[in-house]
């Protein structure tokens, strides 16, 4: 059996869909859109309120000519996968989607946008999305719309709220709002909510080559035409040489350091990382390039200045949180991953209590490992560790070389 699934955006039906809802013998949707559609009268409507309960009412195949009508487009974010993994084929009829509606009311070009949902999921991923990207469509569900948005991104994500209510029908309503502002809004579902940042905004427009010579997000999609959707495709190189970063008197993880780090922590799109103890920020920075959202922390203004400075140069997003661990931990949102540059094994624990995944610590000091480990493991982490001795090339006169050894490292992690 082929289900025809028609998507509907408030327009009228193309032909054939409306051919394939005149000769249904079911047709399965949403209440709103099965009163917009016209159903045929006489034949049985299933209201997609519980989606497998609907998926069940379609059953195995022993009915034929059965039309599902979803909004916008069924195959972005909609109920084609559903229906694929029953093992249904289906012929598509997409309207709209809703992102690329809110868009086109923002007078926005979207192909740089990251598109995150909420409906029905964990809404602190697509607030890490927001807090590290510059253009991202969220699409919305119950609990998790613009109000909850507003409250876990204000007042430290300066961000502008483009909120789309009902695309498409006569009760539309697009509003231009702050987070702050939308905590105190009563508002509509559907909608879809444009979160951006009004630099990357500018920045895209600007670019009349359609590439990422603004800030395409995470930084790593720099100059000429785009070539893919969405966020750029991650850094070609890190573990960058220490040259990359400003720092005081050498006081930067070293680069053989850092891609243990990065390969322990996972910084990937929707986490948020911590760099506590972050010195130059040299952590934070590569993370940031990878798509996480991070916060910096140290408790030295001259080191948070520094962070800036090299955020700037290195064109992430990295918020800077200022003052002395643990206690200014007690005001961050819960990280995934956690890197420990400074302090000791009490900033361990209170990292560890928070971090949802994983935390990595960089010890100089031998007599500091055992505490660490254990700080870990109290926390319910397996605590792993290795010594890293790295031996660089280095030249000598008449074009010899030697290895000049830098000082050994302690990295330690743990997982849960």
């Amino acid at each position: 059996m082929t289900i025809s699934v028609i998507g509907y955006d408030g327009s009228p039906l193309a032909p054939a869909a409306g051919d394939r809802l005149a000769a249904a013998s079911l047709v399965v949707g949403g209440a709103r859109q099965l009163r917009a559609v016209g159903v045929p009268e006489g034949v049985p409507q299933v209201v997609m309120g519980d989606v497998e309960a609907a998926l069940d009412a379609i059953g195995d195949g022993d009915r034929e000519r059965v039309v599902v009508v979803a909004g916008g487009d069924p195959g972005f974010f909609g109920i084609v996968r559903a229906l694929r993994a029953r093992g249904h084929a289906v012929e598509v009829f997409p309207a709209i989607s809703s992102v690329s509606g809110a868009f086109a009311r923002a007078g926005l070009s979207w192909d740089d946008a990251v598109v995150v949902s909420a409906h029905g999921r964990e809404l602190r991923r697509a607030v890490n999305a927001c807090r590290a990207h510059g253009k991202v469509a969220v699409l919305t569900g119950p609990g998790a719309g613009p109000a909850e948005l507003g409250r876990a991104l204000a007042p430290h994500t300066p961000r502008t709220f483009v909120v789309c209510e009902h695309l498409g029908e006569p009760a539309e309503r697009v509003e231009r709002v702050r987070p702050a502002e939308a905590t105190t809004r009563t508002w509509r579902d559907p909608n879809v909510v444009l979160v951006l940042d009004e630099r990357t905004v500018a920045a895209s427009a600007a670019d009349v080559g359609g590439g990422g010579g603004g800030d395409s997000g995470n930084g790593c999609d720099g100059g000429g035409p785009r070539w893919v959707a969405g966020p750029g495709p991650g850094p070609a190189a890190w573990a960058l040489p220490e040259t990359a970063f400003e720092h005081r008197d050498s006081m930067v993880t070293k680069a053989e350091v850092r891609a243990l780090a990065l390969a322990r922590l996972g910084p990937r799109l929707g986490d948020l990382i911590w760099d506590v103890g972050a010195g130059s920020g040299a952590v934070a920075i590569e993370c940031a390039r990878f798509g996480a959202a991070v916060i910096a922390v140290d408790r030295d203004e001259a080191a948070c200045e520094r962070i800036r400075r090299n955020v700037w140069a290195h064109r992430v997003r990295v918020a800077v949180s200022r003052g002395p661990a643990p206690a200014v931990l007690d005001h961050l949102p819960d990280p995934d991953a956690v890197f420990v540059g400074g302090g000791g094994p009490e900033v361990v624990r209170a990292c560890a209590d928070r971090a949802l995944r994983g935390v990595v610590v960089a010890l100089a000091a031998v007599e500091r490992l055992r505490p660490t480990c254990e700080a870990l493991a109290a926390a319910g982490f397996a605590a792993e560790a290795v010594q890293l001795q790295a031996n660089r090339l280095a030249p000598l006169p008449g074009g010899a070389h030697r290895l000049a050894a830098a000082n050994p490292v302690f990295v330690v992690w743990g997982a849960k």
